[in-house]
């Protein structure tokens, strides 16, 4: 049977999807980019904030028009939305043939069965451990980056966040588990991980007594064939010296850091829940830049949490414009059911959330402007993703660039390209948020 999948949310949803798929192929499904020719539809949610929550509803109400439709045999949701509301989907959503939840992924084949043999299904389970699958995952990210959950679920219990109710506690994954998985993928042509969880800076903690991020990076580091490592979603408290050393002297790992603060009021963050104070964010980032010169500071922020002031924005907004951040996104607080946030009083209106992001976005793009043309004739490595139709240019990404979510570099080439090669480029122009180059033989300071 064919499979149509929409996999909506974060990159460590991405990777449920991937395994799923790796589960479906084995067993010989196909996969389809047409859902109107797919006997089964697959959505795997998100419902992190409101805007998710309402761009999964859309999908699965999407899906069950079309299986109506065309006949399709089963419609399957998985993922956060799943694992939250899975009473209200079955009940409000009668076209929903089977749901999982966050931790039941691994039983996909199962629900798929049940709903073609006329069965709905649920299936949860305990948010404990991590489903073993053997076999290998569908990559969807074009072969040549890959990411890399390195961990499930969360322990700090942020007061605006649901993730520890959907994912459950921490739990890491076996560093042997990691080191294996990575080495599949590079055999397939990977060349770049990028390592996520809700939070990967305590990694191995529970399962070795001790962070073993700085560990686990210097074993995949040894994999041949291997050309960059990114980190991702590092809570600035869990940095620690050892770290530090594992990004200024692995050579495969990018001099990269994702932190998300969101926010620097040391009231805002107590009532967020965040362990972290005003002082210690600056001296880790003060710590990094010290450590790492050429580091690329990645953050995100929270605007409009509920009692923030007028003088905690300009507080904030302030921040952005000394702090300089090379990357920096932020959304708008939202009020989620079941958190602690939720109930505070002095919620925000929504319309002073969005004027106060807008500002900081503001700030934010002068900064990130100047700090492109800081670039301007610098030679950059760049990992080239593609290719511009009809013309010698070529699409790419340098080490301050992670998939999705950063800018793209433009080099022009005499000389033909792969995706996944990596090529020097002397940076000619910035515009906005990318860099425009000329790819050169070889590399000049």
């Amino acid at each position: 049977m064919k499979v149509y999948f929409i996999s909506l949310g974060c990159d460590k949803n991405l990777v449920d999807t991937e395994v799923m798929l790796g589960l479906l192929g084995e067993r010989g499904y196909s996969m389809t980019d047409f859902a109107e020719e797919a006997e089964v539809l697959v959505v795997n949610t998100c419902c992190f904030i409101h805007d998710a929550k309402e761009e999964s509803v859309a999908a699965i109400l999407e899906m069950e028009d079309l299986k109506k439709e065309t006949g399709a045999k089963a419609l399957i949701v998985t993922g956060c939305m799943a694992q939250r509301y899975q009473q209200e989907i079955r009940e409000e959503i009668p076209e929903v043939d089977g749901v999982l939840g966050t931790n039941a992924y691994d039983q996909i084949i199962e629900a798929i069965d049940e709903a073609v043999g006329g069965k709905p299904s649920l299936m949860m389970k305990e948010l404990q451990g991590i489903p073993q699958v053997a076999s290998e995952r569908m990559l969807t990210t074009g072969g040549h980056y890959a990411y890399l959950k390195i961990a499930e679920g969360c322990d700090k219990h942020c007061t605006y966040c649901i993730i520890p109710t959907l994912r459950g506690r921490y739990r890491s994954v076996p560093l042997e588990t990691l080191v294996k998985e990575a080495k599949s993928l590079v055999e397939k042509g990977v060349k770049e991980l990028i390592l996520v969880a809700q939070e990967t800076t305590v990694y191995g903690k529970d399962i070795y007594g001790e962070k073993s991020l700085a560990k686990l990076l210097s074993e995949l580091a040894k994999i041949e064939d291997l050309h960059w490592i990114r980190i991702l979603y590092c809570y600035p408290e869990e940095i620690d010296n050892e770290l530090i050393t594992a990004i200024k002297t692995e050579k495969k790992v990018c001099h990269y850091l994702d932190l998300p603060i969101q926010h620097i009021s040391d009231n805002i963050l107590k009532a967020m829940g965040r362990r972290t104070t005003k002082k210690q964010l600056l001296e880790t980032i003060a710590k990094l830049r010290q450590e790492v010169p050429d580091i690329c500071l990645r953050t995100s922020l929270i605007t409009g949490f509920p009692g923030e002031t007028k003088e905690e924005h300009q507080e904030l907004l302030e921040f952005v414009r000394e702090i300089r951040f090379d990357r920096l996104g932020v959304f708008t607080y939202s009020q989620e059911e079941g958190t602690p946030a939720a109930e505070l009083e002095n919620q925000v209106p929504e319309e002073v959330k969005e004027a106060r992001r807008d500002e900081l976005m503001s700030a934010q793009q002068e900064v990130a402007f100047a700090k492109a043309q800081e670039k301007i004739n610098q030679t950059l490595e760049v990992f080239i993703e593609g290719k511009i139709a009809d013309e010698d240019v070529y699409v790419g990404r340098s080490y301050m660039d992670a998939p999705n979510v950063d800018g793209f570099v433009f080099a022009s080439s005499e000389y033909p390209a792969e995706s996944g090669d990596f090529i020097r480029v002397k940076v000619t122009e910035a515009k906005e948020y990318d860099l425009i180059g000329d790819r050169i033989d070889e590399f000049t300071e």
